[in-house]
């Protein structure tokens, strides 16, 4: 099924991971329009989907980062990515 474009299934889940956020967000603004804008700890005044993409922006650059100076196991900067995007949507 994934042969065609030689993926594997950890990264068919990440992008399924990605869409399914994407979709719980269109669903969250059809239930309540706006965006839900506020203030955060950055001095920006974001949106959900703006933190989303600071989100997958900060976890890219942890998991380059941590493949560039330690290698392998991943699961530290798993960690530090699902910390990262707490943070995220709860201060940014």
């Amino acid at each position: 099924m994934l042969s065609w474009m030689a993926w594997t299934w950890p990264t068919a889940l990440v992008f399924i991971g990605i869409f399914s956020a994407i979709g719980v967000l269109i669903l969250l603004e059809i239930r309540t329009p706006g965006g839900d804008a506020r203030k955060g700890i950055l001095g920006l005044t974001t949106t959900r989907g703006d933190r989303l993409f600071i989100t997958l922006l900060g976890t890219s650059y942890i998991f380059l980062a941590w493949l560039g100076l330690v290698g392998m196991p991943l699961w530290i900067p798993l960690g530090l990515a699902i910390s990262w995007g707490i943070f995220s949507f709860w201060k940014v």
